[in-house]
């Protein structure tokens, strides 16, 4: 993969997302040591940029840099994140009535979209692919809102939470197929009450998405 086209924001932006969404789904487990010229070279960039990608990324909980060694993916723990969960979950609720954004029908297509996949994913169970498919739903859900400070802190917050289901699936601490069936229905739900342009419903509905999630987390461990 090279970034050679666009402007270096756009560089950067496409870098920063790339190495989020593979630490967030495993692809660098932790404690991976993230090699700098091997990145540079995919990317097709010099390492100065890439240093400012991982220092983003250091600053978002992602990655460590140990001075002299180099940079790793952290680690995760459900109990050290217990009031980054509380957080998304009350940041969940604000998105109803805090500058809120009916969904246009490409919004909705979008969504709908998104439940095509996760009933497609109900016949042949894949828990990165599902991973991926929980993201694309919370990026999906960012559009519901246009208060950008709303939608830069969310993001940031889930990405330091998106590994733990993920890691409590691959340790089987949770059932796979469940997650699945439950996601499934709470998304037809919430389909529903964006058709009827019931904002504070659909955020409700994505609070409390999060809040199960995290319960069923808890009790399993």
């Amino acid at each position: 993969m090279t970034t050679a086209q666009g402007s270096a924001r756009d560089r950067f932006e496409l870098m920063h997302r790339e190495i989020r969404d593979r630490i967030c789904l495993l692809d660098y487990a932790p404690g991976t040591r993230l090699s700098e010229i091997e990145l540079a070279e995919e990317f097709g960039v010099s390492r100065t940029p890439l240093r400012r990608v991982l220092a983003r990324l250091e600053d978002e909980g992602l990655v460590q840099s140990v001075h002299g060694v180099g940079t790793f993916v952290t680690d995760v723990n459900l109990d050290a994140l217990a009031q980054t969960y509380q957080l998304r979950m009350e940041l969940a609720g604000m998105m109803g009535h805090v500058m809120p954004l009916p969904p246009d029908d490409t919004l909705l297509t979008e969504f709908r979209a998104l439940s095509a996949r996760s009933k497609s994913l109900l016949q042949t169970p894949a828990a990165r692919d599902f991973a991926q498919l929980i993201t694309d739903f919370f990026r999906a859900t960012l559009k519901l809102t246009g208060n950008m400070q709303l939608r830069l802190i969310s993001e940031r917050l889930y990405y330091q939470t998106a590994r733990i289901w993920l890691t409590s699936v691959s340790e089987s601490v949770i059932d796979l197929e469940e997650e699945m069936r439950i996601f499934d229905g709470e998304l037809d739900t919430l389909i529903g009450a964006l058709e009827t342009r019931d904002l504070r419903a659909a955020a409700l509905l994505q609070q409390a998405h999060i809040s199960m999630s995290y319960a069923r987390m808890s009790a399993a461990g």
